[in-house]
């Protein structure tokens, strides 16, 4: 799976974010070429925790920026992390998951990224600019310290 511009939110964070996941696929992959499947079920592993922290930051992010589509967005995240513990399941009962589980993830990150990642990408960035103006200006006033001491 190659990373494309058009899966950029332009956020950087999080664009970072979703390319190291298309790692974790690529990974998967090779695992799978290599019928490893000790490799499989430790990307598997890592993959689940990766990306069950990136939901976690993501949502932070639009709940701080008042997305209005948050608990939604929040909801698709849960079902996708079901969906998988699914898969983790019939890899621990010793199923070879391998190839199913990289077709589903591949085509699952392209959807979210490029339909459901992108609605609150707006949002998210009108907010960062938010932050940084007033970062910029508590820098002009010199913050409460420097206004005390004059």
């Amino acid at each position: 799976m190659a990373w494309t511009l058009d899966l950029n939110t332009d956020i950087p964070v999080i664009d970072q974010q979703h390319r190291r996941i298309v790692d974790y696929i690529n990974d998967l992959e090779v695992a799978n070429t290599g019928h490893d499947r000790g490799l499989v079920g430790r990307i598997l592993d890592d993959l689940v925790d990766y990306t069950l922290s990136h939901f976690a930051f993501e949502e932070s992010l639009q709940e701080e920026a008042g997305y209005q589509y948050c608990k939604p967005h929040k909801r698709v995240h849960e079902l996708f992390v079901r969906r998988v513990g699914e898969y983790v399941e019939r890899y621990r009962a010793g199923e070879d998951i391998g190839v199913e589980l990289h077709t589903l993830l591949s085509a699952w990150l392209i959807n979210h990224i490029k339909r459901d990642d992108a609605d609150y990408v707006a949002a998210v960035k009108s907010n960062m600019v938010g932050i940084i103006a007033e970062k910029e200006k508590k820098k002009e006033t010199g913050g409460w310290f420097r206004r005390f001491f004059k």
